[in-house]
């Protein structure tokens, strides 16, 4: 099953994060935003410090004014025992509503369904068919995608070899995408085992394309790369394979 977004939904991922008027902002935040940050909102800070939640090609940015209004600090706070000072406020100003944005751009991109479509867990991810470490999440995955208890919905992408474009194409196009990705996975890497590349349509090779254009507006460089929602609705994004207590973070449950 492949489910295809409409062709206005990746253009909503530009705007979802309006920017301050220019002239509201004091002299060091608009300089610096003169050089391609976009200011989203302010946060209070300590030390007389006042902050400035931004963004530049998909990734958040912290910016301090100093108390005088003369000075612009940027990257991140931390207090006398080390903790962060910066990572609630980006969530808060710039994570959280990108990410929701994000979200809904997601459901309506070109997707290979991989699970039970009823499965209470939904969990998005970029896949390159020659990505090494999008097999090791395929793999981390089975016990929870075979309990029923998770469904994968595999963005399609080609950005790792020369070959990925029309891998992914080709997984878009076949009869049965689900069946077609499922026997990639089992024979990836597999002595003798090469994908059949000869029926893709230009319709597939679009699809892949836009899937392409998503990850960079969303910032995204590498595969695989997660999204995820939590029982409160939050979205939660893993940017590579998961390690760790955070594989059952990413499922939602212990491992069956």
């Amino acid at each position: 099953m492949v489910f295809r977004r409409s062709a206005l939904a990746l253009a909503g991922l530009l705007t979802v994060l309006p920017a301050l008027a220019a002239d509201t902002l004091p002299a060091p935040i608009a300089a610096v935003e003169a050089r391609g940050l976009t200011i989203v909102g302010s946060f209070e800070a300590p030390a007389g410090l006042k902050g400035y939640a931004g963004q530049i090609q998909g990734q958040p940015v912290a910016l301090y004014l100093t108390a005088d209004g003369q000075h612009v600090l940027v990257g991140t706070l931390l207090d006398a025992k080390g903790q962060d000072l910066t990572s609630a406020p980006l969530d808060k100003l710039v994570n959280g509503p990108r990410n929701q944005a994000a979200w809904q751009t997601l459901g309506e991109s070109a997707w290979v369904v991989d699970g039970n479509p009823k499965a209470p867990r939904i969990i998005y991810v970029f896949t390159d068919p020659e990505c090494p470490y999008c097999h090791r999440f395929w793999q981390q995955a089975r016990p929870w995608v075979e309990a029923g208890k998770v469904q994968l919905r595999h963005v399609m992408v080609g950005i790792i070899r020369e070959e990925s474009p029309d891998e992914s194409a080709a997984v878009l196009a076949a009869a049965d995408p689900a069946k077609a990705l499922d026997a990639h996975q089992h024979g990836y890497r597999q002595p003798g085992y090469a994908m059949d590349t000869s029926g893709i349509t230009e319709a597939a090779r679009q699809q892949v394309e836009a899937n392409n254009d998503m990850m960079t507006e969303l910032g995204i460089h590498a595969t695989p790369a997660i999204y995820y929602q939590e029982a409160d609705g939050t979205v939660r994004t893993v940017m590579g394979l998961p390690q760790g207590d955070k594989v059952e973070e990413v499922m939602g449950s212990p491992k069956p």
